[in-house]
């Protein structure tokens, strides 16, 4: 029995009979198991936060270059719209800076031009408190009130609700008889000062006629409005 114990002591030697405190094998392989579950978590983790990054780094790439190519087709657009005017220069100025966000959307474009001429007649209003002892400056004031009017018609005329077309023949026509009659309130008003010899003829002349402009400019883009969508490949609204 003796020599047994002696052969055994040379044997694969079982930590468990040497360290009393250790503990046993399933216990670790526990401990091992849930060091390499934690690992795995983690760098899925860290993955998940590259992917992450990555994906929000390219968004923010496509946004940051994606504005400045929509304004360049947008403005290509613009001056393509601006083309069927007989006033493509003030056109384009008039309609620039109102298109914010850009846009290359025809129906855009023209309400744009509409609300350009409307904001232009009521600065031409706000300028005769400076001619007030002119008996013609009084009536070109009655005539400007009429033009914002037909004008301000003109706009709510193409606010439709959802499903309803915007340019049917019936409103196409009634858009350009109020454009044309705002058109012509300015006209009466020019004449009405030649008339009567106003001084206020020369510098005035020059103020209306860029509201005209503007007019004339919304009312060419309307009389093509199908043909512009068209060519966008658009479905006219």
């Amino acid at each position: 029995m003796e020599s047994l114990n002696f052969v055994k002591g040379y044997g694969k030697v079982n930590p468990a009979e040497d360290n009393p405190n250790s503990p046993p094998n399933h216990y670790r392989r526990r401990r091992r198991r849930i060091i390499a579950i934690f690992l795995a978590v983690f760098l899925t983790v860290v993955i998940a936060s590259l992917i992450t990054a990555l994906i929000h780094e390219s968004a923010t790439e496509s946004e940051e270059s994606e504005p400045s190519q929509l304004a360049s087709n947008s403005a290509e657009s613009l001056k393509t719209v601006c083309s069927v005017t007989r006033y493509p220069d003030s056109c384009f100025a008039s309609i620039s800076p109102l298109n914010s966000p850009p846009s290359n959307n025809p129906f855009r474009f023209f309400n744009l031009s509409l609300h350009a001429s409307l904001l232009e007649v009521s600065s031409l209003k706000s300028q005769l408190t400076e001619q007030k002892g002119d008996p013609a400056m009084k009536d070109c004031g009655e005539l400007f009130d009429d033009a914002a009017s037909e004008l301000g018609r003109s706009a709510e005329l193409i606010c439709v609700g959802p499903g309803e077309k915007v340019f049917t023949e019936m409103r196409i026509s009634d858009l350009q008889t109020w454009v044309s009659a705002a058109m012509t309130d300015l006209d009466t008003c020019l004449e009405g000062l030649a008339e009567m010899g106003s001084t206020a003829v020369s510098e005035f002349k020059l103020k209306v006629q860029k509201s005209q402009e503007y007019m004339s400019n919304t009312l060419a883009i309307l009389n093509n409005i199908q043909s512009l969508f068209q060519k966008f490949g658009l479905t006219l609204p």
